[in-house]
C-alpha cells in the first residue's frame, strides 16, 4: 500500500496548497464568497459537478447498485435531473440577481420580511449536509490507513476547514476542479471498466444475478418518486448549489455550464450502479451494501490505481463537504448574524460621530471595509467548520441526518422560492406561512412516522403549497416598488448605473436593503 499512501498524501497536500494559493486571490467579499462572479464554462461546469456528486453519490450510489442493480442509479440520476432543471429554467435569472444567499433573494422578492426565517432553515440544512459529508471520511480513512472513526473525521474535517477558511470560494473552486478530474479518471475511466471486466462482462453479470437487477424500476416506483421530490427539487433551492450559480461569469455560462454538469451527473449515476452490480457478482455476501465501493477498490484494483480511485472517493466527499461548509457559513454570517446586528444597531441611538453605512442584510460597508467582510466570513467558516466536526463525532446515522436535512429544506422552502420566481401574486405573508406550515408538517410527520418515511415530504409540500396560495390571496399584493426592483434585477439591470460605477440597491423600500456586489468584485 506504500504507493497508494503516497498518492493520497500528495493529494491531501495539494488540497492545502490550493487553499493557500486561493487565499491570495480572495481580496473582497465577492472573491471570498462567490469567486468574484467570474468563472468561465469549463471551470463552472467542473466545480458544479464536483459539489453535487459527493460521498453519497459515490459510495452510496455504488451501494445502491449492489443492493438493487441498475435501478440503484435513480438517486444520483434525480440529482442530475434537478441540476439540469435548475440550469435550463432558473440559473440565468438566479445569476442575474447578484445576491449571495437564497434568503437575500427572498428578501428582494417579498420585501425584506422572509429572510431571517428562511435563513435559519437553510442554515440547518447546510449544516447537516456538511456534517454527513464529514462523517463519510470515517469510511475512507479506515480503508486507507486503518484509522478509527473519530480520528478519521477530525483529520478529513480539518483539511477541508483549513483550505476553505484560507481562500473561501476561490480555494474551493480550485480544489473542486482537481477533485472533478480525479473523480472522472478514478471512477469513470478506471474503476468502471475494471469492475465490469473482473465480474466477467455484462453477459456474466446478467447470468449471475436476478432479472430485477436489470429492471429500470427494480428499486420501486414510489422510491423513485420520493427521490425526485427530495433530490431533484432540493437541487433547485439549496444554498450550496445557488452559491455556485452565483460564481458564473454570465447567465449564459450558468445555463450551459450547468447543463453540462447535469449531463455528467447522469453518466456518473449509471457508472455507480454498474460498479455496484459488478461488486454483487464478485462479493455476494457483504455485510452492508455501503461496503461495496471500498471492497471492490481494495481487492480488485492494482497498486497505484487503487490509490487514485480512493483519492477519487475522497475527492467526492471533500467537494461536497467544502461546498456545504462555505454555504453554511455564508448563511450564518450574512442571513442571521448580520441581521441580528442590524436589528440591534437600529434599536440603539445613532452615534453622531459614526460615518459608516448602516448595517444591511449582506453586510454594510462592504465597499469600504472589504477586508473586514473577508475576515468576518473567514471567521464564520472556521467556527462552522469546528461545529461540523463536533456534531459529526456525536452523530452516527448518516442517512437519517441527510434525509432530515433535505425534507426540511424542500418542505419548507421549495414553494416560496419557486413561487417567488414564477407567481407575481405571492406575498411575504404567504411565503412566511409556507415556510412555517411546510417545515412544521414535515418535522411532525417525521417524528410520528419515522425520519425515513415517504409521507412527510408528500404532505409537507402539499401543506406548504396550500398555505402559500391561500395566505397570498388573502393578503394585499406585494408593494409595486418591490416588484419593480425585483423585475429589474431579474432582467440584469441592477439600478441603471453605468458599468464601472458603484451600485446602489434599487429596492430602497426593501427592509433588508440588499446590496449587489461592488464593481471591483465583478471585474
Amino acid at each position: 500500500m506504500a504507493v497508494d499512501y503516497a498518492v493520497i498524501v500528495l493529494y491531501l497536500a495539494g488540497m492545502l496548497a490550493m487553499g493557500w494559493w486561493g487565499m491570495r486571490r480572495a481580496k473582497s467579499k465577492s472573491d471570498f464568497l462567490v469567486a468574484g462572479r467570474r468563472l468561465g464554462p469549463a471551470m463552472y461546469s467542473g466545480t458544479m459537478a464536483a459539489i453535487v456528486l459527493g460521498g453519497a453519490s459515490t459510495i452510496g450510489g455504488v451501494g445502491l447498485g449492489y443492493r438493487y442493480g441498475l435501478s440503484g442509479a435513480w438517486m444520483v440520476f434525480t440529482i442530475g435531473l434537478g441540476l439540469l432543471a435548475l440550469s435550463v429554467f432558473f440559473s440565468a435569472r438566479i445569476a442575474r440577481l447578484k445576491v449571495y444567499t437564497v434568503s437575500e433573494m427572498l428578501d428582494l422578492r417579498y420585501g425584506g420580511s422572509a429572510g431571517i426565517i428562511s435563513g435559519v432553515v437553510m442554515w440547518a440544512y447546510t449544516l447537516m449536509l456538511a456534517v454527513t459529508s464529514t462523517i463519510a471520511y470515517a469510511t475512507i480513512f479506515d480503508v486507507l490507513f486503518g484509522l478509527d472513526r473519530s480520528l478519521s473525521i477530525v483529520l478529513g474535517g480539518a483539511i477541508v476547514v483549513a483550505y476553505s477558511t484560507l481562500g473561501g470560494m476561490w480555494s474551493i473552486t480550485l480544489t473542486d476542479m482537481v477533485q472533478f478530474v480525479v473523480k472522472t479518471i478514478g471512477v469513470l475511466l478506471l474503476l468502471l471498466p475494471i469492475a465490469v471486466i473482473k465480474a466477467g462482462g455484462f453477459a456474466e453479470m446478467k447470468a449471475q444475478l436476478p432479472d430485477d437487477y436489470f429492471a429500470p424500476l427494480g428499486i420501486g416506483g414510489q422510491t423513485v418518486f420520493t427521490y425526485v421530490l427530495i433530490y431533484s427539487f432540493g437541487m433547485l433551492i439549496g444554498q450550496d448549489i445557488w452559491q455556485r450559480v452565483f460564481t458564473a461569469r454570465s447567465d449564459k455560462v450558468a445555463r450551459l455550464g450547468g447543463t453540462a454538469a447535469g449531463t455528467y451527473c447522469l453518466a456518473y449515476a449509471l457508472a455507480g450502479a454498474v460498479i455496484g452490480t459488478a461488486a454483487k457478482v464478485l462479493y455476494p455476501h457483504l455485510g452492508s451494501p455501503d461496503d461495496a465501493f471500498a471492497t471492490i477498490v481494495k481487492d480488485a484494483l492494482p497498486v497505484g490505481v487503487r490509490g487514485l480511485v480512493l483519492a477519487a472517493a475522497l475527492s467526492a466527499v471533500m467537494s461536497t463537504s467544502s461546498g456545504a461548509l462555505i454555504a453554511c457559513a455564508t448563511v450564518a454570517h450574512n442571513d442571521i448574524w448580520a441581521r441580528v446586528k442590524g436589528i440591534a444597531a437600529m434599536r440603539r441611538k445613532p452615534d453622531p460621530g459614526d460615518s459608516g453605512a448602516a448595517p444591511t442584510a449582506d453586510g454594510a460597508g462592504e465597499r469600504a471595509e472589504a477586508p473586514d467582510e473577508v475576515r468576518g466570513n473567514r471567521a464564520f467558516i472556521l467556527l462552522m467548520g469546528l461545529a461540523v466536526i463536533v456534531i459529526a463525532l456525536a452523530l452516527n446515522n448518516v442517512v437519517e441526518a441527510l434525509t432530515l436535512a433535505y425534507n426540511v429544506l424542500v418542505g419548507g422552502l421549495l414553494v416560496p422560492i419557486l413561487g417567488g420566481l414564477l407567481w407575481k401574486r405571492g406575498t411575504a405573508a404567504g411565503a412566511l406561512a409556507s415556510v412555517a406550515v411546510g417545515g412544521l408538517t414535515v418535522i411532525g410527520l417525521m417524528v410520528s412516522l419515522g425520519v425515513l418515511a415517504n409521507e412527510p415530504i408528500y404532505y409537507g409540500l402539499l401543506a406548504s403549497l396550500v398555505a402559500y396560495v391561500g395566505v397570498s390571496l388573502a393578503t394585499p399584493p406585494t408593494d409595486a416598488a418591490v416588484l419593480a426592483a425585483w423585475r429589474a434585477r431579474l432582467a440584469g439591470h441592477s439600478d441603471g448605473v453605468p458599468e464601472g460605477e458603484p451600485e446602489s440597491d434599487t429596492a430602497g423600500s426593501v427592509a433588508s436593503a440588499l446590496r449587489p456586489p461592488s464593481a471591483a468584485g465583478r471585474a
